[in-house]
Order: C-alpha cells, then structure tokens, then sequence
C-alpha cells in the first residue's frame, strides 16, 4: 500500500503494512526553507496566498517519508469572516482586537461562509491535492468551538482561560449561542475542505484540557458531537485532539472522532484502554524528544509503538506541534524508524 492508503486505512482501524506518521505543525519554524518564506511575508499574508501555502504544505512532503500532509493555515482563520479583527502579532501570537464580552457582542458576529471567506484555503487544497497525485493523504482541519470561543473571548491565548470560563458560567445562554454559531460555521468549513480534496481532517480542541468533566459535558460535548455527526454522514475520517485531556478521553470519544489524538502526558497504551480499542488513537511522543540525544528519541519513540502493539488504528505522531528548534534530522530518523519498526 503506498502512504496514503496506509493513513486512511489506520483511520479506519484497518491492518496496515506498517505504522502511519506525520506530526502536527510538520510544515513550519523549524525548517530553513520555511524561515526563508516567513522572513519575507506576514502569517496572514502568507496563510492567504495559496503559492506560499501550497508551497510551506510541500516542503515536509519532499524532506521526509510522512504519510500524510496537513494544510498550512490556521484554526482561527473563520473568525475573519464572522466579523472578527485579527491580527498574528510577532512574539505575541494571535491578537483579537473586537473580543466577546456580552451577550451582543455575540449577536454581532455572522455565520462565515467557506467558498466567500476561505476560499483562499480551499484553494490551497485543492493545489495541494494535486500535487500530491494520490502517494500522500491530504488532511484538512479546524478549531473545535470551545478553543474558539476561549480565544474571542480571551482575545487572545490566556494561561488560565478564567474569563472564558466566567463567561460560560454567568451567561450560559450568550455562550450556548456563540458555541451554536461556532458549530455552525465550523461545520461547514470542513464539509468545504473535504469538497476541496481533503482526504481526513482534524478537530484541534487545544484549550479543552482546561475544563472538568462537568464543564466539558455540559457546554462542550452537545456541540463538537455535531460536528462529528456531521462529518461521520459525509463518510470522512476524523481526527479529535486535545491537550493535557487524559481525565477527558471517556468523554472525547463520546463526542466523536475515528481516531482520538492524545499527548504524552499518558501513556499511549492506557489511552487506548481509556478510548476503547474500537477507535483508533493517534500520538503521543513528547516533542521536546525530537531534541534529545538520537538514541533517547529513538528509544522512547520504540516505547510507544510497543504499547500500541501493532494492534490496527495506531497513527504515530507527536503529543503536540513540532517544536521550532527541532533539527530536521530528528524528525528524519524518527519517521523512518516509525516505518521501519515491528511490533
């Protein structure tokens, strides 16, 4: 099988001649060829252009085995055409310049429409797509609601998300409606990807970890089942993933996904034991490992694959995004080890 057909069947819990890999944030600061494009161009300049995008996808794809490419763009681009001010700030990151605060500042914001907003993505698929000619998986992604809906009413990153929280518990109606706009857009997003030549996509719930289980099956779960339903009747593959959620894995299996995404702060076997082995699960290698001396990485990377033990559904990746000091013949040796180990 080549490796597209090896990540797609791994989503499908299927048998597979060996173990997928591709790594979360593969296209980005931690290669040369990407610094060379980034030097000369903003992030927003650049996630709208699809010559550089299309171009920042590929570049992992020529450097290294992975089975899979991932779009090159951002989980809070739909924002923009929901009527939010954005802006990528250098040392800083994402800046929200009209935050949610009330009640009518979520009456303010619009559906965004795909093909009249993100066109500009799907675009860059849509080259991507051919680009690849059928030897690598094409994955698209999007921003669950509730790590949306932290940043608009952060307006920003926050530590402690404590007004996203003050803001779901005091105004749970104003907050039922901006998550209900969310899915709404979210969900068309993706369905638009897919139309575009995604072949799987990835709900990034990164900020999920944050919230009890109370919390995350009251105001959360409702919303990112939707989206999964959705996606299940289009017959796509999807990826659910969140950050520091170990106590949450029960509950992100019930809200959907084929395969769940876990990180390193558990370990893989006792996730999968946690999920069910009737999902398949994607992770979980810290990426600060990628910095390690070569034989460490490749011990602990040798760790994960025994616990995942050959059983079908296991697709390698990190426990979050590569690192931007990671030597790129790190993630080299690590992808063709991945490839080349037996359970």
């Amino acid at each position: 099988m080549n490796r597209a057909e090896r990540f797609l069947a791994a989503c499908r819990g299927e048998k597979t001649d060996c173990t997928p890999v591709w790594y979360m944030r593969q296209a980005g600061r931690y290669m040369a060829e990407y610094r060379r494009i980034r030097s000369k161009h903003g992030l927003l300049e650049m996630f709208k252009t699809p010559d550089i995008a299309v171009e920042v996808t590929l570049q992992p794809i020529r450097a290294f085995a992975v089975d899979a490419a991932i779009i090159f763009a951002d989980i809070l681009l739909p924002l923009e055409g929901m009527g939010v001010r954005l802006e990528f700030v250098e040392g800083e990151g994402p800046v929200i310049h009209n935050p949610v605060h009330s009640t009518a500042d979520v009456d303010e914001l619009r559906l965004a429409h795909p093909e009249e907003h993100l066109g500009y993505v799907l675009e860059s698929l849509r080259r991507v797509k051919s680009e690849l000619g059928g030897e690598r998986a094409l994955i698209g992604f999007a921003g669950a609601p509730f790590t949306l809906a932290s940043y608009l009413i952060e307006g920003g990153g926050s530590p402690d998300h404590l007004r996203t929280k003050e803001f779901m518990h005091e105004e749970p109606e104003a907050f039922e409606r901006l998550m209900g706009k969310l899915t709404e857009t979210i969900s068309a997003y993706l369905l638009a990807q897919v139309d575009a030549g995604a072949q799987a996509v990835q709900i990034f719930d990164s900020w999920a970890g944050c919230l009890s289980p109370s919390d995350y099956r009251e105001f959360v779960l409702p919303h990112t089942s939707r989206i999964f339903a959705t996606l299940r009747a289009a017959g796509i593959p999807a990826i659910h993933f969140a950050t520091g959620a170990a106590g949450l894995l029960k509950l992100l299996r019930e809200a959907g996904g084929d395969v769940i995404g876990v990180d390193w702060r558990i370990e893989l076997d006792a996730a999968w034991l946690e999920i069910g082995h009737d999902r398949g699960i994607q992770g979980n290698l810290d990426p600060a490992l990628l910095m390690a001396p070569l034989p460490v990485l490749k011990r602990r990377a040798v760790e994960i694959l025994d616990r995942a033990a050959g059983r079908p559904g296991h697709i390698f990746n990190l426990g979050h995004g590569v690192l931007p000091p990671t030597p790129t013949e790190a993630v080299r040796e690590l992808t063709d080890l991945v490839h080349e180990h037996r359970a």
